[in-house]
């Protein structure tokens, strides 16, 4: 059916309504809700998160900053990683004091799991697990708590930090790159295998380049440099260095089949890489058991392969080294995902409803990790649920206003029609300068009649079971189904000894059977007290009599 013209008026008021309040911004939002860990957390410390990230082998760990720069971590503390100072798992977030103010720019992990992060002044902080000095303070033991690392990063101001497994990697503000810790396949770049236990300069290729982003696989390592060229080294048996073969590398390589191609961005999976360019184009190579390549098969890609190729320009990309699936996000906001998602193989990028790639980790991935430091900037947004739920009883928007008891409830005559067919019915007739500005309402009580309103705005109910009936009441009269569903559960929650006759009676009243079934086993089970209760005895004679029978027949009255 085609829009009429009164539908695009009331799509445009709605708009018009919630637009002063609608998002300003063009990042985009993420719900840290989506991660199951944080499920712990209250609705005021979820509104106080400003960074977050969820890390762990079985993503059962989780550290965040608040909008105070406050830093507090929560889990399970596998191998001290949550740097509390003891090895207690807690479901309680702690406050980590030694980061608190640090402003926190970039944050990594690894496998163990050990944390590496960055500062906005270029300090690095690192603390967990240490068994291959990934932490690079020189040493093996575990760290309880964060400290800093100084062997030849005192003197630079690191901008972005990067995990594999065991290995850590550190990215100076003047280009220079920094690696240590397991080294077993070349990882850390010395030309050796031998474990790295300080930070050192990796150089070889890279001499005199100036790097500008690096990520890391399990066990392998990638690099950008400013003119857009890819280097890659340490493991390379599944191809995930790009270089044509799966031999390893002990010092940066670089990826000759992206001659010519200038790379923005860089990730690693497990074992897989994927790459975009300036022109958003999209790369991946390296393992593919579980369709990560996003090559419609499950063949290994020694060389950078293009994909997405009949898709749009790409904009973002996601990989995790503790996972095997991969996201990426178009131009016009679309996210796409493939590899393994919830343990089922993807093998071509599929089509989401998300609007960002976090979202397919917190959904899909195994483990439930995020792929970056997330961003949580929640101040300045408004969805549209939560704008029309500020805008209700608002004089300064309002085009309408119901009196009930003598007082005011301001709405919105576009709302009202959208989400009601009654006022639908009701204003159908008259165009919006015909319509009476205020309309009395005498049938109701004002609290019933408020609530009613609001649920309209906010699909919510907030009322004693009291006041439940009375809305129970309107939602019959006015057709409203499952708002009559949302009294019903109001009224069962709040049932007790001293009301349950006049919900059962209410229930009678208004027809509603699966509530007058549960009023009548509650009373029947709380028999001896509920008919020592007043309402018991001012109930009408047929109800009483109809009861009483009722009881009966279920054996109620039997010694």
């Amino acid at each position: 059916m085609m829009p009429t013209y009164t539908h695009l008026l009331l799509a445009f008021n709605v708009v018009q309504l919630v637009f002063r309040n609608f998002m300003r911004r063009s990042n985009i939002m993420v719900d840290v809700g989506k991660w199951p860990i944080f499920t712990l957390l209250s609705p005021q410390e979820i509104a106080s998160i400003r960074k977050a990230c969820v890390f762990g082998t079985s993503a059962n760990e989780a550290i965040y900053v608040t909008h105070n720069d406050e830093v507090f971590v929560f889990g399970l503390n596998c191998s001290n990683c949550l740097g509390t100072g003891d090895n207690q798992s807690t479901i309680v977030p702690k406050k980590l004091e030694a980061l608190c103010g640090k402003k926190i720019s970039s944050l990594s992990y690894g496998s163990g799991p050990h944390v590496l992060l960055c500062t906005e002044d270029g300090e690095v902080y690192a603390w967990g697990h240490n068994g291959y000095s990934q932490l690079g303070n020189g040493a093996t033991n575990q760290g309880i708590t964060p400290v800093q690392v100084c062997t030849n990063l005192l003197i630079k101001r690191v901008v972005e930090v990067a995990c594999g497994s065991h290995h850590s990697m550190a990215l100076s503000a003047d280009g220079d790159l920094y690696a240590w810790g397991y080294n077993n396949c070349g990882q850390v770049g010395s030309g050796s295998t031998a474990n790295q236990p300080t930070p050192r300069r990796v150089s070889n290729c890279l001499q005199g380049k100036m790097v500008v982003s690096i990520a890391c696989g399990q066990t392998s390592s990638m690099a950008i440099v400013n003119n857009g060229e890819v280097y890659g080294w340490g493991y390379n048996g599944n191809g995930q260095l790009g270089l044509g073969n799966n031999g390893n590398q002990l010092t940066p390589c670089r990826v000759a089949a992206l001659h010519g191609v200038c790379i923005l961005q860089i990730v690693c999976g497990y074992a897989h890489t994927l790459a975009l360019s300036d022109e958003g184009l999209l790369y991946a190579w390296g393992a593919n058991t579980y369709g990560q390549l996003g090559t419609g098969n499950k063949s290994n890609q020694l060389s950078p392969l293009q994909i997405m190729m009949e898709k749009e320009r790409v904009v973002e990309i996601a990989a995790c080294h503790s996972a095997h699936i991969s996201a990426a996000r178009t131009q016009s906001g679309q996210v796409y995902m493939w590899g393994q998602c919830r343990g089922q193989s993807v093998v071509l990028p599929h089509l989401t409803h998300f609007s960002c790639t976090d979202d397919v980790f917190a959904c899909f991935a195994t483990p439930a990790v995020m792929w970056r430091l997330l961003s949580v900037e929640q101040e300045d947004y408004l969805t549209v649920a939560e704008s029309l739920r500020r805008e209700f009883d608002s004089p300064e928007t309002s085009d309408l206003k119901f009196r009930v008891d003598g007082k005011y409830i301001h709405v919105h005559k576009a709302v009202l029609k959208i989400r009601c067919e009654h006022f639908r019915t009701m204003f159908q007739s008259y165009w919006n300068e015909d319509m009476k500005e205020v309309i009395e309402i005498d049938q109701f009580s004002y609290p019933v009649y408020r609530a009613f309103l609001e649920y309209l705005y906010t699909d919510c109910v907030d009322l004693p079971p009291e006041d439940a009936i009375g809305l129970l009441d309107l939602a019959t009269s006015y057709c409203e189904n499952r708002l009559k569903k949302l009294c019903q559960h109001i009224i069962k929650r709040g049932i007790t000894v001293e009301n349950a006759f006049s919900l059962l009676s209410a229930a009678v009243r208004y027809d509603a059977e699966d509530l007058e079934e549960f009023c009548f086993k509650f009373c029947v089970n709380h028999l001896t007290d509920v008919t020592q209760t007043t309402a018991f005895w001012q109930m009408d004679g047929p109800l009483l009599k109809e009861f009483i029978a009722k009881a009966s027949k279920c054996g109620a009255f039997r010694n």
